[in-house]
């Protein structure tokens, strides 16, 4: 019995030192809702959607201790759309990020894969009230399409934060024969997170060459201050960015949904300009607000203004229901649209309801 008893005690020993070396969590989120958009040249739809107030999603992502402080870490994150069950990229499984790295208490973190852009992540973690979603979502009026969100044959340095204060630096190749330059793209951020600060400086360059076609050198080129302040009874939100060159502000969609003679033109010099809040009305119940505005300098002088509203409800710990609208003033035949954090929109309206649960 006593020998029993002795060998179950190594083996749970064993087992719980296993355990605290490697781990592998699933998690994701399931969000749907009601979507209604008007002001576009099809007229006004209601459809349900997936991923509203953040795309819906499942992943894997685990850590192994090396020692030392030293661990091994990976993600792989797949999009997917609820109201149909389809993927949301089609011919792409782990769409959204997937990457496997280092990552030292004391020397920071490297990963290499597909991976959000530190722009990205100052837009949507700092300065947005609305986190890139809902109807609301900044990526409406600011440069976030294609690769400003995530880019693919990324390999990004994350330092420890030390006092609050930290920074990362990306690069994403190319990968085009004859050529290190063309198709390359360059982005960090010097970032500040301590007590109810949190501020972002966010830089980006892609490079929009295509080897096989002769290189022209152009670029587009982002700057984005990002921040936001804890009052407790609210949260201020602020953010001032500029763009320029070719696909610094691309549209969030090409088509002419508003059935202009002339077709959407993107800037390739622009400022943006947020301000907005959240204010907790109940112990779980959440306001927010933004405007936005789009000042394109270039001869097109297609200017758009964006306002928003949306209340967020928490049932648990894990699911809530939230309801947001937003409207976008266009100008000089400018042609952004209200989306959603998985949608771009058809009108200058859209009315969302729905509901989320993270896993």
């Amino acid at each position: 019995m006593k020998k029993n008893t002795l060998a179950a005690l190594i083996l749970a020993g064993f087992a719980a030192a296993a355990q605290a070396q490697s781990s592998v969590t699933i998690y994701g989120l399931a969000d749907a809702g009601l979507v209604q958009e008007s002001g576009g040249k099809a007229g006004s739809v209601t459809k349900v959607s997936s991923g509203i107030g953040a795309t819906s999603r499942i992943g894997f992502k685990g850590t192994e201790d090396l020692g030392d402080g030293l661990s091994a870490i990976f993600q792989l994150e797949a999009g997917y759309k609820l109201d149909t069950g389809e993927v949301d990229a089609a011919g792409a499984l782990f769409n959204r990020q997937s990457f496997v790295g280092l990552k030292s208490t004391t020397m920071g973190a490297l990963t290499l894969g597909r991976q959000y852009t530190p722009m990205y992540d100052a837009l949507s973690q700092v300065a947005d009230p609305f986190g890139a979603g809902y109807a609301g979502s900044a990526k409406n009026l600011m440069p976030s399409a294609g690769a400003d969100t995530r880019t693919s044959n990324t390999v990004i340095y994350a330092t420890p934060s030390v006092s609050g204060l930290s920074a990362n630096v990306a690069y994403s190749m190319g990968e085009q024969a004859d050529s290190t330059k063309a198709g390359r793209q360059v982005g960090g951020s010097l970032i500040y997170a301590n007590g109810p600060l949190n501020a972002r400086l966010a830089y980006n360059n892609r490079n929009n060459d295509v080897a096989a076609t002769g290189l022209s050198t152009t670029s587009g080129r982002n700057i984005l201050f990002a921040a936001n302040y804890d009052f407790k009874i609210a949260k201020a939100y602020f953010a001032y960015g500029q763009d320029k060159g070719v696909n610094s502000s691309p549209l969030p969609t090409t088509a002419n949904v508003f059935g202009y003679a002339t077709a959407p033109q993107a800037s390739t010099d622009s400022t943006d300009l947020l301000i907005g809040t959240t204010v907790p009305v109940t112990a779980s119940g959440t306001l927010m607000a933004s405007f936005i505005r789009k000042n394109d300098k270039t001869a097109f002088n297609q200017d758009a203004d964006q306002w928003a509203i949306g209340y967020s409800q928490a049932l648990s710990k894990r699911t809530s229901t939230y309801i947001a609208y937003g409207k976008i003033k266009n100008k000089n035949g400018a042609s952004y649209t209200v989306g959603n954090a998985a949608e771009t929109g058809s009108g200058d309206k859209a009315f969302n309801v729905g509901m989320r649960l993270s896993f």
